[in-house]
């Protein structure tokens, strides 16, 4: 039953972020409309972790088997992208360091905001 609940409260952000989509005019997904929702519930208190983590963890679980459909197609297109290769491969690397610094730096930031003395 525990599992059930879990799994109701994660659906329930989902449908909130689809009635976001349709209701917002910005072209965002529902999805990241439903997880900044679990954001911010989480961090307001409004749903605790443990409300949600064991559901969690079980889909988390399922996402390496969502990557089999874009690498297959990406074979699939295979002669489109092999004349572009360089320039993806040099996307790819600086976006992702990017990233890494990115979080990098906000993830300080917050540590620094909580009275976190680790971190200087």
């Amino acid at each position: 039953m525990k599992f059930l609940r879990q799994m109701c409260i994660i659906v329930l952000f989902s449908f909130l972020g689809e009635v976001c989509r349709a209701v917002i005019p910005f072209p965002i997904p529902a999805s990241i409309y439903g997880m900044v929702l679990m954001l911010a519930a989480l961090a307001l208190k409004i749903v605790k972790v443990e409300q949600v983590k064991d559901a969690g963890t079980f889909l988390v679980s399922f996402f390496p088997i969502l990557f089999i459909a874009p690498t297959v197609n990406l074979i699939a297109c295979w002669d489109d992208i092999k004349n572009d290769l360089l320039v993806l491969v040099v996307i790819i690397v600086v976006t992702t360091v990017l990233t890494f610094g990115v979080s990098g730096l906000v993830a300080q930031w917050i540590g620094r905001g909580k009275g976190d003395k680790n971190h200087d």
